[in-house]
């Protein structure tokens, strides 16, 4: 046997630094196990059942500065503490909750609603189911095309697009530039500035029309009325804008103070967007609400909850049935505006949504994110389609290319194109035939079929980049003057393309034939 000698039984002290790693690693372990269950804890989401659960476990109901989002997560913070500390299981912990929750699930939860609101849903069911079935009905033909065809149109879109290049750069106020938006004429451009003013821009020439003063911090957001400077008189409300200070002032073109101010928001209000009838403006906010305005009786109709946090960005679809919502609890909803309950959950992306766009195909709406991708969500299957990682920084704004007829209709037609050409060959027989550059021109089949797609994004990497809209390839890259690009649009025939910057400037792009 061999014999134990007393080195072997002296007592270095290296087993207490083990046991103390041992205990460290532990209590690692007990708290990504505490956050995991904490996970799966079904708190309630009203702000005042939260507070009446906080009373009833001897928690003070409010914190200084503390929002509802933040007061629901120290509620499931406090209850994980509570499971941790009984041992129990998580559904066993939280029966009362677990009970709320399956009741939430088995019947369906109202707010109370006003007559002008049921009204409201009325005259947006009327006007959005004709333009619905007109729609169904040219995708329905479209779907015969020949392929041939098809291809040659995409050939000869994507052509153009590529085509674009820088136009120029304009300092457009003292602060960042949030938000760029052309009128629908495109022949004015609406920036909304961090110093709490929004100007109108002559477009190419990049010359100042307007300053609006209304708002006494950052604009987050402006949006045309759909009518403005196309057939809506100038003393009308034709745009409205949103900022830090809560509120969504309507604007005339004629006037530099708003026509109406709408106060209800209890925080910034980021995004604003016009209904496709013109009657009403929808808000995101940092309060976790969006809600629905009147513009004519510049009244709330709406205050709709569903985001656990702030929501960023809104956007109503081309029949106007539909809005999505998007806010930075990387959660999206798609909202049925007829009967108020949620169509779809865009549940995919892992940070912040920053930006949401309708296609004008009306059932895929893409959402851009602060995890740098587009998704692309198709409604009809009621899932995600396509993951695009689009940029390096945060996806800041996403624009589908929506063409307007109007433009269309004004452009000459290639029958009246033939006459011009032999009228005047017959004048000067010598004189130069255009070349075949001069002479394209979109048919009325090819018009309608470029609508949606392709669509442009920006990014917090300093790019603005075009997509194809049916295959998600990158077809063109382009570069700005600053490192955050906080803004895109597209005008509505697809001969221009804006963006708006941090560095307080905004960029024009264009075809090379046209800059």
């Amino acid at each position: 046997m061999a014999e134990l000698t007393y080195d072997t039984l002296v007592d270095d002290g290296n087993y207490l630094g083990s046991e103390r790693a041992r205990l460290e690693n532990q209590v690692i372990l007990d708290e990504l196990e505490r956050k995991k269950k904490a996970r799966g804890i079904a708190a309630p989401t009203d702000d005042n059942k939260v507070k009446a659960r906080l009373r009833e476990i001897g928690e003070p109901i409010t914190l200084f500065g503390e929002r509802a989002a933040d007061r629901r997560d120290r509620l499931i913070y406090v209850l994980s503490q509570i499971n941790a500390a009984r041992g129990d299981d998580q559904m066993a912990v939280d029966e009362e909750s677990s009970s709320e929750s399956e009741e939430d699930e088995q019947e369906e939860f109202y707010t109370p609603g006003s007559l002008e609101l049921l009204e409201a849903r009325r005259r947006i069911a009327e006007y959005s189911l004709p333009r619905a079935q007109k729609r169904i009905a040219q995708q329905r033909l479209d779907s015969k095309l020949d392929l041939g065809r098809i291809v040659d149109i995409r050939k000869k879109v994507f052509a153009e697009v590529k085509k674009f290049s820088n136009l120029g750069s304009q300092i457009g106020d003292e602060r960042p530039i949030a938000q760029v938006r052309f009128a629908p004429n495109n022949k004015i451009l609406a920036t909304g500035s961090w110093s709490g003013t929004v100007k109108l821009w002559n477009v190419p020439e990049c010359t100042e029309i307007k300053a609006l003063r209304g708002h006494t911090d950052k604009v987050g957001g402006v949006a045309w009325h759909p009518q403005a400077t196309l057939s809506l008189s100038p003393d009308v409300v034709n745009l409205a804008s949103g900022a830090g200070e809560g509120n969504v002032n309507l604007w005339s073109l004629n006037n530099d103070q708003p026509v109406s101010v709408m106060s209800g928001h209890q925080d910034r209000v980021c995004r604003v967007a016009f209904h496709p009838s013109g009657d009403y403006v929808a808000s995101a906010s940092f309060d976790t609400t969006w809600r629905l305005w009147d513009v004519n009786t510049a009244k709330e109709l709406l205050l709709q909850e569903g985001h656990s946090k702030e929501v960023y960005s809104v956007e109503f679809q081309t029949d106007g049935a539909l809005i999505a919502s998007g806010g930075l609890d990387a959660i999206g909803r798609v909202w049925d505006l007829r009967t108020g309950r949620t169509a779809m959950v865009l549940d995919g992306h892992v940070q912040a949504i920053l930006a949401m766009a309708f296609s004008p195909n009306g059932y895929q709406v893409a959402t851009g994110a602060s995890d740098d991708t587009i998704r692309v969500w198709d409604m009809r299957s009621i899932k995600p389609l396509y993951t695009i990682p689009a940029h390096l920084s945060n996806v800041s704004d996403i624009r589908f290319f929506h063409a307007n007829d109007l433009f269309f209709k004004n452009q000459p037609s290639p029958s009246s194109d033939v006459e011009m050409k032999d009228q005047s060959e017959d004048e000067n027989p010598d004189a130069q035939k255009p070349d075949s550059e001069s002479e394209l021109k979109w048919s009325e089949e090819e018009w309608r079929y470029r609508s949606g797609l392709f669509f442009a994004s920006a990014g917090y990497d300093g790019l603005v980049k075009i997509w194809s809209a049916d295959d998600w390839q990158l077809l063109r890259t382009l570069s700005t003057d600053a490192g955050k690009v906080m803004s895109v649009d597209i005008t509505s025939d697809g001969d221009m393309i804006a963006s708006g910057t941090y560095n307080r400037n905004f960029q024009l792009f264009a075809p090379e034939e046209i800059a």
